[in-house]
């Protein structure tokens, strides 16, 4: 049952936390003599930034990726080669036999500074299977970090969601613009600077936190809110590309029978 959880938290909470937090990655050099490298496509960082949900995945770690301490809207994420590109490097020896490409998807993980250094570092004590392993489970061990479960009956997954939302709705009354009075928006007002910063380490993190827990609690919706549910993260996948990527354009209104889920 416990594998079955972790199977369910580790694909539906994937899905729903897509497009989130990315931006021009760091990617520390893992070997010497390394040959001139092309960039890593923005599909792939965004995967990446997907698999992480904005979080190291060393998993006795899960420091979040962009911390309050510096402000919460700049991330310290760096992206790691679990086997190196040229024949040195950290787990170099573990190179697969067939055609491998170093920079894909499958063999980088998101990681925060002191991790990185960590695996590379000591790379007989982080063997390619470990890492891999720690990817594959990353979004059950933080779900289950969070404290996000399957609850016996819809009222106290309500509960859950109504208490991440109620934050985010604050800031949004607060500081957010909209149309009418502040319709006239000043990027570089101090108002405009806390909307960016709260979108980016408040709201976001309540939005992926709420999929999640509704991603957990599946069971308990009708098929109405299933499909209010798919708007909701379709919504949160437009926001995150505008706030986070400077997409602007894309995301879809809110559904406003959110408010009303597992009632």
């Amino acid at each position: 049952m416990k594998n079955s959880v972790q199977y369910e938290v580790g694909q539906l909470y994937a899905i729903s936390a897509v497009v989130q937090y990315v931006f021009i990655l760091t990617i520390k050099p893992l070997e010497s003599n390394m040959a001139i490298r092309k960039s890593i496509p923005n599909e792939t960082k965004l995967r990446l930034f997907s698999a992480s949900a904005g979080h190291c995945q060393k998993p006795d770690c899960l420091k979040p990726l962009f911390p309050a301490e510096i402000g919460g809207d700049k991330h310290i994420a760096e992206m790691a080669h679990v086997i190196p590109h040229g024949e040195t490097g950290p787990r170099h020896e573990e190179r697969p036999a067939e055609e491998f490409e170093a920079d894909s998807f499958e063999n980088l993980i998101l990681l925060c500074p002191t991790c990185h250094t960590t695996i590379d570092k000591a790379p007989e004590s982080f063997p390619r299977s470990m890492i891999l392993d720690w990817k594959s489970n990353h979004l059950a061990a933080l779900a289950n970090k969070q404290g996000i479960i399957r609850y016996e009956d819809k009222r106290q997954a309500r509960e859950a969601v109504i208490a991440a939302m109620d934050e985010s709705k604050a800031i949004w009354k607060e500081f957010a613009p909209v149309e009418g009075a502040r319709s006239e928006f000043n990027p570089e007002s101090e108002t405009a600077q806390i909307w960016s910063q709260r979108m980016k380490s408040v709201i976001l993190p309540n939005h992926f936190r709420i999929q999640a827990i509704i991603s957990m609690n599946l069971c308990h919706l009708t098929a109405e809110e299933r499909e209010t549910f798919a708007q909701y993260k379709e919504h949160v996948r437009g926001l995150s590309e505008r706030h986070v990527c400077g997409v602007s354009g894309r995301a879809i209104r809110y559904p406003q029978d959110m408010d009303g889920i597992f009632a």
